[in-house]
C-alpha cells in the first residue's frame, strides 16, 4: 500500500510540475475567456513561444547541467544544487518577457511571465537558507492567476477554484509523501506563487 501511495505521489509531481504553470495560465485564457475569439494563428504563436522558453528550453539547459555535473534527478532537487536550475530557468523567462514586450503583447500576457519571474526570484533567495517548493509555487500562482482573471474579465471561477484547492491539497500531500518538503515549505511555496500572481496579474491591471 505504501509503495502504491509514493508512486502515485510521484506521478501526481511529474504531471503537475511548476514548469506548466504559465503555459496553463495561458491555455485558460485563450480557450476559457473572452480571448478566445482571437485569431487561431496568433494564439498558436504566442502559446509556441511561451512552450519554448518556460518549458523546453529550462527543462533542456537544467538536465544538461544535471548531467555535466553527473548528478542524479535526486540530487538536484537539494537546496545547495538549485542556484544554477533557478538561474537558468530566471534567464529563459527574461527572453520570453523580452519577446512579449517587443512584439507589443497585452499586459496581462506580460504579467503572467513577471508572476512566474518574481516568485522564482523569491525563491532563489529563500533557497540560500531554506528549501521551499516550487511544485506548491506553480500551483499557487495558478489559482492566484485564476481569481484574478476572474476580476478582470467578470466570472465566477468557484468550481476551477474548489477543482484547483483539491489539487493543490493532492499535489502538496504527494511532496511531503516524497519527503521532499515538510508542511511549512508547501504551505510557503503556495503562499509565495498566489501573492506573485495576484500583485502582477490584478494590482498592475487596476
Amino acid at each position: 500500500m505504501e509503495k502504491r501511495m509514493i508512486q502515485i505521489a510521484k506521478a501526481v509531481s511529474a504531471v503537475f510540475s511548476p514548469f506548466y504553470t504559465p503555459i496553463l495560465a495561458f491555455l485558460w485564457l485563450f480557450f476559457f475567456s473572452y480571448l478566445r475569439l482571437l485569431p487561431m494563428r496568433y494564439k498558436w504563436f504566442i502559446l509556441a513561444v511561451v512552450l519554448l522558453f518556460t518549458i523546453l528550453i529550462p527543462i533542456a539547459s537544467i538536465n544538461v547541467f544535471r548531467r555535466l555535473n553527473s548528478w542524479t534527478h535526486w540530487q538536484l532537487s537539494h537546496r545547495e544544487h538549485r542556484h544554477m536550475p533557478y538561474a537558468l530557468t530566471l534567464l529563459s523567462y527574461t527572453t520570453c518577457l523580452i519577446i512579449f514586450q517587443q512584439i507589443n503583447t497585452a499586459m496581462f500576457f506580460r504579467g503572467i511571465i513577471m508572476a512566474a519571474m518574481a516568485a522564482m526570484i523569491i525563491c532563489m533567495i529563500i533557497n540560500t537558507k531554506w528549501k521551499i517548493s516550487t511544485h506548491m509555487v506553480g500551483i499557487g500562482g495558478l489559482v492566484g492567476t485564476l481569481i484574478s482573471f476572474s476580476l478582470i474579465f467578470v466570472y465566477n471561477p468557484l468550481w476551477p477554484t474548489c477543482a484547483l484547492l483539491l489539487l493543490a491539497g493532492l499535489l502538496g500531500t504527494s511532496r511531503m509523501l516524497l519527503r521532499q518538503h515538510t508542511l511549512a515549505q508547501v504551505l510557503s511555496g503556495f503562499a509565495v506563487g498566489f501573492v506573485c500572481a495576484i500583485l502582477f496579474l490584478l494590482v498592475i491591471w487596476i
